[in-house]
């Protein structure tokens, strides 16, 4: 897969509620929540052009069930794929244009990690745009490397996630 950084797209939310009607379809009662993630959700941040979805629901053994229909629907189911209880799928092959990341309501922590990246990132638009000149500084280097751009990545992320989370963790206790 060839990485590619790319400016900030304003089409990027209109296509994650397109996909999102769609899947909720599918999902159906087994859906809960349904969450834009990944840098395609920050405003103005500089980021692979594939949108990242987190839908929460129910029971996270029940995903199988969907499948069939995501498989017609274009998508790769490839189960936990290295994060125990996460189910995620991705479409578009070498060409990605959407990527899953599936949890159960009670997986708190997976769940808080994404949201808490993405509200910070938000809440902050210059550590954004300094992440956002790191990832295009890593696929320059690494423009046919996915592995090398994720490794490369790897550091910088566990921090900003720790910063996400204890932002979050006194921004919540300052709301209470």
């Amino acid at each position: 897969m060839n990485v590619i950084v790319t400016a900030y797209n304003e089409k990027w939310p209109r296509l994650f509620q397109e996909e999102a009607q769609k899947l909720k379809a599918i999902f159906g009662g087994e859906l809960i929540d349904f969450h834009h993630i990944g840098s395609t959700s920050v405003p103005g941040l500089q980021a692979k052009p594939i949108i990242d979805m987190m839908p929460v629901v129910k029971n996270i053994e029940n995903a199988e069930i969907f499948n069939r229909e995501m498989i017609a629907f274009g998508y790769e189911p490839l189960g936990e794929f290295g994060i125990p209880g996460r189910r995620y799928y991705r479409k578009g092959g070498d060409k990605r244009t959407h990527q899953i990341h599936m949890f159960q309501f009670d997986n708190r922590e997976e769940i808080d990690r994404h949201l808490a990246v993405r509200d910070y990132l938000r809440a902050h638009p210059e550590d954004a745009e300094m992440y956002g000149r790191f990832k295009a500084r890593l696929a320059e280097q690494f423009p046919f490397n996915i592995e090398a751009y994720m490794d490369g990545k790897d550091t910088f992320v566990k921090r900003l996630e720790q910063r996400a989370l204890d932002w979050k963790a006194n921004h919540s206790n300052r709301l209470r």
